[in-house]
């Protein structure tokens, strides 16, 4: 067939194959890395390269012959590819930059770069993670938007409780309109106790670290959300005995030996008795959470035979204890992310 009768796959397979022969020239002589960004834009620009102007002809290729061209597409893009790599590869040489580039100075030093690091949050995470292992509990996780039986009535507190009043918590009205079902951001780990008892049998022994949400307003010492640790212990003959050692044992490891703990009264729904846990830092008292002796209806709740299993839970707030431990005053410079205040740590 003469050139001038050419069938559409014919002249699109010789378009093609120019296209390709015009790319290996302009990354062959390229002289800088900047030339052979340019050429790569010129070919492969997913705008406007010479390729993407070349792949839209492809629907002008009758159906039957279709194949064979799409694979005749994708043999030269993969070869402009490759054209392209080998030209960018012959820059990454030191050898190639000296005698390219009359400026470049191999005898400097290089320039250093600035690693990374964990956020101080994360790394109060990881060492109370790292610490209760050691006292032999294990993770423990559960979702952070929760519903009304998780976050309220399996712990004890029943509908007309203050601590259910939607001025102090974060109500999600979509999930309410959806299914019926009111849920909300959890304003507390000790959800996630409930859903291990749910599922396992004591002996319990487990830890659980996770965001919270409150609706506070932000200060030096409150943010609409934070991090909690709850730890659960139920097994038989669990007591606040056992409760105070594995505190004091936690205050020894996270701050230091011979560090005292205080075991005060309170009030917590889910637990009976409760206390609230200080501890003597750099010359005071300082509250670290609350704690208590886990309340016999929270066990009628998930089933567990009251006679039998008592236990222990305590939560206590990440923030605090990675402020203390730091020196840091204010609770707000931990979700600025100011650079200058995370290389700190």
């Amino acid at each position: 067939m003469a050139p001038g009768n050419s069938s559409p796959l014919e002249s699109f397979v010789r378009e093609l194959d120019a296209l390709l022969e015009a790319a290996r020239q302009s990354f062959g002589s390229a002289s800088s890395l900047q030339q052979v960004e340019e050429a790569r834009v010129a070919f492969l620009g997913a705008k406007s390269g010479r390729f993407k102007a070349a792949q839209k002809q492809l629907g002008q290729i009758p159906a039957d012959a279709k194949p064979t061209a799409g694979q005749h597409l994708n043999r030269v893009k993969n070869e402009i590819q490759a054209a392209f790599d080998a030209a960018k590869a012959r820059f990454a040489t030191e050898s190639f930059r000296g005698e390219a580039d009359p400026t470049f100075d191999r005898t400097l030093p290089g320039t250093t770069s600035r690693l990374g690091r964990l956020h101080p949050i994360t790394q109060t995470i990881n060492e109370l993670m790292d610490i209760m292992g050691r006292l032999g509990f294990s993770p423990a996780y559960g979702p952070e938007v929760e519903d009304e039986r998780h976050n309220f009535e399996a712990l004890n507190i029943p509908a007309d409780h203050p601590a259910r009043d939607p001025l102090d918590n974060f109500y999600l009205s979509v999930a309410s309109k959806r299914d019926g079902e009111t849920r909300l951001l959890r304003s507390q780990t000790s959800t996630v106790q409930i859903r291990v008892m749910e599922n396992r049998q004591p002996p319990i022994r487990v830890i659980s670290l996770g965001r919270v949400y409150r609706p506070d307003t932000a200060d030096p010492t409150h943010y609409p959300m934070f991090h909690q640790m709850e730890g659960l212990m139920v097994d038989e003959h669990v007591n606040l005995a056992t409760l105070k050692t594995v505190l004091q044992l936690f205050a020894t490891n996270y701050l230091g030996a011979s560090v005292p703990v205080r075991i005060r009264p309170s009030f917590f729904p889910f637990t009976e008795p409760s206390v609230e846990a200080d501890y003597f830092w750099n010359g005071k008292w300082t509250e670290f959470g609350g704690a208590g002796i886990i309340d016999p209806n929270v066990f009628k709740a998930v089933g567990y035979d009251t006679e039998r299993y008592t236990g222990f839970a305590f939560g206590l707030g990440v923030e605090r204890l990675c402020m203390i431990r730091h020196g840091i005053i204010d609770i707000r410079n931990l979700y600025t992310n100011d650079v200058r205040f995370l290389r700190q740590f």
